[in-house]
């Protein structure tokens, strides 16, 4: 075993709670920051509110989830973790990656169309943010089993291919 890997897994989970408080009150926040968008807004102040809202999106949101996703899905391979409750998860994960490229469309498509396209209401992306964040949450606190779903054993068991690295167990 690589010596480093097993006082690298609380950094690397420190790294992904980091990432995730980040990119999900990144997501949350910006839909509040796209509804000051509005063309009745003087040029200064609309050109202030869409920089603020282009920099949080590409500067802050993005790599917070960048940073997110590559130290879970080290995290997954260092804690060998193939279980039922992390495919769940993962699903979520997908869902708050949509929620994430569709509040970078409404960024991108208020910059190119200031006075044309409206922002959807703010509640709409904030309740696709939280439903998929608090259920990642859930799913990771609680653990369930699912039992009563049959997982084929690929899925849940290693194949016996070797890493690069060996992983503690």
């Amino acid at each position: 075993m690589i010596d480093w890997i097993v006082p690298a897994v609380p950094l690397f989970k420190a790294a992904h709670i980091v990432g995730l408080v980040i990119w999900v009150g990144g997501l949350i926040t910006l839909p509040l920051m796209l509804t000051r968008h509005d063309p009745a807004v003087s040029v200064e102040d609309y050109r202030m509110i869409r920089k603020a809202s282009h920099i949080t999106y590409t500067m802050v949101v993005t790599p917070a989830a960048v940073i997110a996703v590559i130290a879970g899905t080290w995290l997954i391979f260092m804690r060998e973790v193939f279980t039922p409750w992390l495919f769940a998860k993962l699903a979520f994960v997908a869902l708050l990656v949509l929620a994430h490229a569709w509040i970078g469309h409404i960024v991108v498509r208020i910059g190119e169309e200031p006075g044309q396209h409206t922002p959807p209401p703010a509640w709409l992306p904030i309740a696709a943010v939280l439903l998929s964040s608090l259920a990642i949450l859930f799913l990771v606190l609680a653990k369930p089993a699912f039992g009563w779903i049959i997982f084929p054993d690929w899925l849940t068991e290693t194949q016996g291919g070797q890493l690069l690295f060996d992983v503690p167990n």
